[in-house]
């Protein structure tokens, strides 16, 4: 069965920075965008960052541009989030997703647009 497990995330002061990790198994994910969403308590979840299957393009809420950065490895089966500079308000629980859709062109970002999703990871980011 496909998992999707994200770790990495943690408690940092606000000017920080967190790498998160999202490893994919039970399937390949090659051929397949992967995103990463966030979810503050009493909002809904949100896209953050999607990179193509391919892995030549990226995509970023307005929100995090310029601060955070998304890869994937291939070969391990994985996507990162680097994120830097972080803020309080990026507090939240984050999920990474698989696109639906395989060897999608354009970058997915709607929730809708991806399928298995993995159990989150919580990042606090202190004032």
């Amino acid at each position: 069965q496909a998992q999707l497990v994200e770790s990495g995330g943690g408690l940092v002061q606000a000017g920080g920075s967190l790498r998160l990790s999202c490893a994919a198994s039970g399937r390949t994910f090659i051929g397949y965008a992967m995103g990463w969403f966030r979810q503050a308590p009493g909002k809904e979840r949100e896209f953050v960052a999607a990179i193509t299957w391919s892995g030549g393009r990226t995509f970023f809420a307005d929100s995090v541009k310029g601060r955070f950065t998304i890869s994937r490895d291939n070969v391990k089966n994985t996507v990162y989030l680097q994120m830097n500079s972080l803020k309080p308000e990026d507090t939240a629980a984050y999920y990474c997703a698989v696109d639906r859709k395989i060897f999608r062109t354009e970058v997915p970002v709607l929730r809708t647009d991806f399928g298995s999703w993995g159990q989150g990871t919580q990042v606090t980011v202190s004032s």
